[in-house]
Order: structure tokens, then sequence, then C-alpha cells
């Protein structure tokens, strides 16, 4: 089992969630799950605090000496060439590890050697990464995974490689910002959108999606919502999965939850633009994003994958 550990980390607003993976075996270790909650606008040393002992607990439950490498997905802006976090105020979390060596603190708080790997990379990128390495996307060419829910993550890979320029994808390789209809697509097509245009049409306050879906099979409005949230998703993909030629569409997310109720739209929008593509739900979810920041430690990835970070 020497070194053929990886730990992959997936960073939230309010919390931090770590397992180990083998990278040989393709296999997650879901007994080495560990989970804390944390103040995202508290001090530098005490996010680090959590982080560490979060880590450490994965670390303990597979040893140090068969680790091969610790990698994170993280939210951006983030330099993930470096492990420098660039959130500023706007971004209303972490804004107190701004510039930080992220690296550099760990190793020193978790007492790790000074060459130990400790890897980033885009949050939605890690996820379809994860999708693409042992989940829907698996054996396809060119995938495209998003992530809905409160907000609108998303990669485009080809050849289990992230596009991020180019002509066959949005700037970035982004899709949140794309201008859609009063706004951006991350206000339409995101928890807050569906449950602003639920109350807006029914006059019902509602804490989220999931209240929705319940409401659906008895509520008009409800089911329109859904009607016209997968008809719109569509019109708003729709260029991109036929530039980039789509093969496999996943979708994960919060949201992904109510899929019975927007595939009927989705499917027959797809189906009224000539776009033939596998439409997947990710069964691995959560640890999409942890599975496919493990595999940052994986040797002929990362030299493949690396060159990729500077435009992310």
């Amino acid at each position: 089992m020497k070194q053929q550990i990886a730990i992959g980390v997936d960073v939230g607003g309010s919390h931090i969630s770590c397992a180990a993976f083998n990278l040989n075996e393709k296999s997650y270790l879901p007994e080495t799950f560990a989970e804390s909650d944390l103040d995202n606008h508290g001090p530098a040393d005490e996010i680090i605090a959590v982080w560490s002992k979060t880590i450490a607990c994965s670390i303990e439950a597979v040893g140090l000496e068969n680790l091969s490498g610790i990698g994170f997905a993280m939210p951006g802006p983030f330099n993930y060439e470096k492990g420098i976090p660039l959130f500023s105020g706007e971004n209303n979390k972490y804004e107190n590890i701004y510039g930080l060596d992220v690296p550099a603190a760990l190793r020193k708080s978790l007492n790790l050697p000074a060459d130990f790997p400790i890897r980033f990379i885009n949050d939605a990128t890690a996820f379809a990464i994860g999708e693409d390495w042992i989940g829907k996307a698996s054996g396809s060419k060119r995938s495209l995974s998003i992530t809905l829910g409160t907000g609108f993550g998303s990669a485009f890979l080809k050849d289990s490689l992230p596009v991020t320029s180019g002509d066959e994808v949005p700037d970035q390789g982004c899709i949140w910002h794309l201008p859609f209809q009063d706004g951006i697509a991350d206000d339409y097509f995101s928890t807050r959108g569906l449950v602003n245009r639920y109350q807006q049409q029914t006059g019902k306050q509602v804490a989220g999606v999931k209240e929705i879906a319940m409401a659906a099979p008895n509520d008009l409005g409800a089911k329109e919502l859904f009607n016209d949230f997968g008809k719109q998703l569509v019109e708003l993909l729709h260029p991109w999965l036929r530039d980039f030629q789509v093969e496999v569409l996943v979708i994960g997310g919060n949201i992904a939850n109510a899929f019975e109720w927007f595939k009927p739209a989705l499917e027959a929008a797809l189906e009224q633009k000539n776009c033939s593509l596998r439409v997947e739900i990710s069964s691995l979810k959560e640890t999409a994003a942890i599975i496919g920041s493990a595999r940052l430690s994986e040797p002929d990835f990362w030299k493949r994958v690396a060159s990729c970070l500077r435009e992310m």
C-alpha cells in the first residue's frame, strides 16, 4: 500500500471535508472521511487549524507513510499553481487568508516534510475530474459536468483535462458568468433563483429547492417552475454542448436531487435542438470533488494537468 494513498479535500464556504483514496485501485475509502464546520471570516491561524485538524484525521486513518500527497478542491479566486488564496472582501469569505502560502502553513501545522505534495484545483473542475475518472463521465473523451446549488459550477473536460480557453468553451471554461435573461446564469440556475421565482409565481416562501420538489406532485406552480428550469438550461447550454461536441452532461449539486421534475422538459428541449448526448446525474455526489482533487497526487495525471492551473 506504500504511497498509493492520496487525500482529497473539499473546501466549502462553511465547512471542510476530506477522505483518502487508493490511486492504484481507484477506490474511495469511506472510513477515512472527516468533516468540520468553520467560520470562513475567522483569522487565518484559526482556519488553518481547523483544516489541519480535519486532514489529520484522514492521515491517521491511513498512515503518513502510505500517503503520496494531498489535493484540494478550492473555490476561486485562487492561485492554483502556488496555493495562494485571492479572496477579497467582495467574495464575503476567507478574506483573512488572502495572500497566504497555504501549502507552507499546512506543512508546518501538520508537521509534514518541506517537499510533501499539497496541490490545488478549482472545486468545480475537481468534481468533473472525479466524474471523468470513476463516475458517470468515465470513458468519454469530451464531457461537461455542472453543479447546481448555491452557485453554478462547471467544467469542460477533453481527454480528462480541463479546457478553459478557445472557441469551443466560454471564457475561462465557466458558465456561471454568462448573461442570461435579466442577469447571469448563476442568478437563474441556482437555489436562490428557483426559490425567488417560486415565491414570485405562487406567493409562497420556501427555504430551498427540496421543498419545491416535495410540493411538485400537487403544485402546478412548482411543476411549471421545473419545466421552465429544464427548458432554459438547454437554452443556456446548447451552444456550448454543440461547439465542444459534448458526449455526456453530468449534473450534480443539490438541485440534481429534483432532476425527475425537470428531466422531461430538458430532454424534450435537447431533442428539439437535435442535440444527442447522454445526460447523467452524479452518483458520486459530494465525493466527486474529493476524488478529483485526490487525483492530483497521481504522478502521470499531475504532469498533464499542472499546466492547466494557470488559466483557472
